[in-house]
């Protein structure tokens, strides 16, 4: 029943934002009484609100419990007076995402109305191989999630200038690793360039990635950076790191290694 139940709300995404019945029903496979019966369910709970045409969206408590999640909300409160200093200086978007399996979570995103424009919106997910936050998050995973991963197949949603063979991003990621930060180039929805940096938490492991993204040629990495690690750093202390003395992203060490 509880499978059966998230199956609904799963149906949801960026393009299907009302539902039908019926579209719920043909998307989750579930018989269509069954679906009426869970639906209702939903909406009583609140997980699922009806619109006047009679299509269902994706209700508010939701959002109220999402909100409990310490890896969202609760770093992103720590973050956030940080991240508006970096908007400050920078006055271009403002990210800070989180891992989630094999992709990355949005959790926050600060813009001035001249940004431009992205693939991505608040709470929705990015893809790691392809991200500059996702490529500092996936740096930092153990070898057998990372090859994992890379042998996902990819994802033409967009384009990335520098995403070569697996082998390429495999040797980009140990620069990142050591580097402790990530490029990114993207020409859809617009030619940018983005820089993230990773952000540690108590336990010494890597908990989020901050990142500037702007027009590409409006800022080297060479001239951002010294305010991207800065932020990252202090967003870091306020959660309970405490640096080794290294600056490099202090990946979890490989079952070979052990």
């Amino acid at each position: 029943m509880i499978d059966r139940t998230l199956s609904l709300l799963n149906c949801f995404s960026d393009g299907r934002r009302e539902l039908s019945l019926g579209e719920l029903s043909a998307l989750s496979g579930i018989p269509l009484s069954s679906t009426l019966r869970l639906a209702q369910g939903l909406l009583k709970w609140g997980a699922l609100e009806r619109l006047p045409s009679g299509e269902f969206v994706v209700g508010v408590r939701l959002w109220e419990v999402a909100s409990l999640a310490p890896r969202g909300h609760g770093v992103r409160e720590i973050a956030l007076p940080f991240l508006e200093d970096l908007y400050e200086v920078s006055r271009h978007h403002v990210l800070l995402a989180v891992l989630d399996g094999r992709e990355a979570i949005l959790i926050e995103r600060l813009s001035s109305r001249r940004a431009p424009a992205v693939a991505y919106r608040l709470g929705g997910r990015l893809p790691l191989r392809s991200t500059a936050v996702g490529r500092v998050l996936l740096a930092a995973q153990p070898a057998p999630s990372r090859e994992e991963t890379l042998a996902l197949p990819l994802d033409q949603d967009f384009r990335v200038e520098d995403l070569g063979s697996i082998e390429s991003l495999r040797l980009e990621l140990k620069d990142v690793a050591r580097l402790g930060y990530s490029v990114v180039r993207r020409t859809q929805p617009s030619h940018t360039i983005s820089l993230a940096a990773p952000v540690f938490g108590a336990n010494r492991a890597v908990a989020a990635a901050v990142s500037i993204l702007a027009p590409d040629g409006a800022f080297t990495p060479e001239v951002a950076l010294p305010a991207l690690r800065a932020t990252a750093r202090s967003i870091s202390r306020a959660l309970g790191y405490h640096p080794p003395g290294i600056d490099g992203i202090r990946s979890q060490p490989d079952r070979e290694g052990r």
